[in-house]
């Protein structure tokens, strides 16, 4: 049998393969019905080895030290599956890749999933798959690379065309290809009206280019592209309210916080990034966000000890900081800090420029504005590496420039600011024009 990527799947009946195909669009998409299709699969063909590779990749994504255990149980179902009966090449390599990711080497989860594509091109799951993997791993190039090498086998006939090009797009945007990403953006959403992911990627244009009537009226008239997801739609109503930042409509902002953002109080790190993320960005703007920080702390503090993601992580810190966690806090650094000396590719990570950032967080949070500014600067070059997205590192940029500001380093400060807007295709939003005047400001203040 083959599904809707054009791949060989080992099914045996028709309802499966719906299941599977549903599973894959819901995939795509973001949809909530991803676990319930899968789920389906694996109840109507228990020996499939994919399926249970597949729960075992999703687990990971989700970064929680808990679903690791969820990971390992999905690995051994698919090893005792590979040994009961033949399997593809296809499923053979994703059983490999959730034993890579779980080994400590994702990058060699990636390099399984692009085995997969070298055969099968068309092979739009594992293509998402490995984009996502590469996602957390901060490798936008490998991104761009890995997509634009599978487009020519995704032809206006391809039933997952739209998706693929809603990869293309969010690549093109995080190598800074704006024009590039937004055409591919808009032309998948004519494939794909329900890809939030491809929405998601035309809205980041318009951020980093400072065009936010276009993100915010782009995010209001497609509502079928991320009404339908899991709680990826709490990210883009994220973006939502970054994008009435930069209109200066900070009270729009907090409100969406209030009533999207953080209406289900959920534990995902992503929902909590999504949270902490935008109270520091008000804050920073002069705004008192009141209480809402002790339910970000309340559950980053049970999550001292995942070690995962170091994204996630730098975002829990937020919450600690935010809600005045000294032991806590303390906890995480002890913890970053052993972490950091382990090797492998997600502790090198943790060394640098983990440690760093962490530090320039702490010292932030404490009002020690000259040695958040060094630690932080001493991370920048490796931010990339923590995985995540340019608008949602630019937070930490925005910390940067603001510890900067407040210990007087207004030249080095200066610097800063003109990179992140080179960066930005040269476009400032309202962060940079008011952070250079405040520049200029104190220029024309005679020093006392």
């Amino acid at each position: 049998m083959f599904d809707i990527c054009n791949s060989p799947v080992s099914l045996s009946t028709p309802a499966a393969l719906d299941d599977w195909n549903g599973m894959i669009r819901a995939f795509l998409a973001h949809g909530t019905a991803t676990p319930t299709h899968l789920g389906a699969v694996l109840t109507r063909e228990p020996a499939f080895a994919m399926g249970h590779a597949a729960r075992g990749l999703f687990s990971l994504m989700l970064g929680r030290a808990e679903m690791v255990d969820t990971a390992k149980e999905a690995a051994a179902a698919a090893r005792r599956a590979k040994a009961a009966a033949p399997c593809s090449f296809r499923e053979d390599a994703w059983t490999r890749a959730l034993d890579h990711w779980l080994d400590g080497h994702p990058s060699k989860a990636v390099a399984a999933m692009e085995g997969v594509l070298n055969r099968h091109p068309e092979d739009t799951l594992s293509a998402k798959v490995s984009h996502a993997i590469r996602f957390i791993l901060g490798d936008a190039a490998g991104m761009r690379r890995s997509i634009e090498r599978v487009l020519g086998a995704h032809g206006p006939d391809h039933a997952c065309r739209g998706y693929l090009l809603g990869c293309h797009a969010f690549a093109l945007e995080e190598t800074g290809d704006y024009a590039a990403a937004e055409a591919a953006g808009r032309e998948g959403l004519l494939y794909a009206p329900d890809d939030s992911w491809g929405l998601h990627a035309v809205t980041h244009v318009y951020d980093m280019t400072a065009r936010p009537d276009a993100g915010i009226s782009l995010i209001e008239t497609h509502t079928n592209a991320w009404d339908h997801c899991n709680n990826f739609r709490y990210h883009v109503w994220w973006h939502k309210a970054l994008l009435h930042m930069d209109r200066g409509e900070l009270d729009v902002a907090l409100g969406l916080y209030d009533a999207q953002i953080r209406a289900d109080k959920t534990d995902d790190y992503r929902d909590i990034s999504n949270a902490t993320s935008l109270l520091i960005r008000l804050e920073l703007e002069g705004v008192d966000v009141g209480p809402r920080w002790e339910e970000l702390a309340d559950l980053a503090q049970k999550r001292t000890d995942d070690g995962c993601v170091v994204f996630a992580d730098l975002h829990y810190m937020l919450a600690l900081t935010g809600a005045d966690r000294p032991e806590a806090q303390a906890a995480m650094t002890a913890r970053f800090a052993r972490d950091a000396a382990k090797s492998g590719e997600m502790p090198s990570r943790y060394a640098d420029p983990g440690v760093a950032a962490l530090a320039g967080l702490n010292a932030f949070a404490e009002g020690r504005y000259d040695a958040a500014f060094a630690d932080l600067v001493a991370a920048r070059p490796a931010m990339q590496s923590i995985g995540g997205s340019h608008a949602q590192r630019d937070v930490f940029e925005r910390i940067t420039i603001d510890a900067g500001l407040r210990a007087g380093r207004y030249e080095q400060t200066e610097a800063v600011i003109v990179d992140r807007l080179a960066r930005r295709a040269g476009r400032a939003d309202r962060f940079t024009t008011t952070r250079m005047a405040r520049i200029e400001e104190a220029r024309r203040i005679p020093a006392q």
